[in-house]
């Protein structure tokens, strides 16, 4: 296996293992404020499911931010001025909508208000609608992998070397002879 799938791979599995955290810590929330775990009052979102789930999320996606930033994607730095954390937010609330509209059809359409219902349509169904999307468009636009210099073509010209250095000095003529850096001796001075 190739050095990029095996980046690709390990990228993966981190990617899984924040969002697992994130996850987790969403899953407990949502089912505190939707279902109450017994608390032996009425749960605080009890009807409002889709407030519920969003705000879970939301936590969860604060600390999927950091784990992603500092961890999963740590190669990877942001190229926005913010950090990555508009375009984070924007992907996220964009995917959110998969699990909101799993867990619509389930209430609503469905008429199943139970919390086996609740997250098998949210936190399975919706969560695995989600993941593949949020996966490739964090690493699309949020965190790209830098370009290196001597990955970049440079447009070739049929009468030079790809590799010679032309220099200019300060009067803005061309120097007579350049330096070829692929080699450790001097390149002859291009064609007119």
């Amino acid at each position: 296996m190739g050095s990029r799938w095996q980046r690709v791979l390990a990228e993966v599995g981190r990617f899984l293992a924040v969002g697992g955290l994130a996850t987790a810590v969403a899953f407990v929330l949502f089912n505190l404020l939707v279902h109450g775990f017994n608390t032996g009052h009425r749960a605080l979102l009890a009807d409002h499911v889709i407030i519920a789930y969003v705000v879970a999320n939301t936590v969860g996606m604060v600390i999927s931010y950091r784990g992603a930033r500092n961890w999963a994607f740590r190669d990877r730095p942001p190229r926005q001025a913010d950090g990555g954390r508009l375009a984070y937010v924007v992907i996220n609330v964009a995917t959110m909508s998969l699990p909101i509209g799993c867990l619509w059809v389930s209430r609503n359409l469905l008429g199943l208000d139970d919390p086996f219902s609740d997250n098998i349509s949210a936190n399975v169904v919706g969560l695995a609608l989600g993941l593949g999307a949020r996966f490739y468009l964090f690493r699309t636009f949020v965190f790209r992998r830098p370009v290196h210099l001597p990955h970049l073509s440079l447009p070739h010209h049929p009468h030079t070397n790809p590799h010679e250095v032309f220099d200019t000095p300060a009067d803005g003529l061309p120097l007579s002879e350049t330096t070829d850096r692929s080699t450790s001796g001097r390149a002859q001075p291009p064609a007119p």
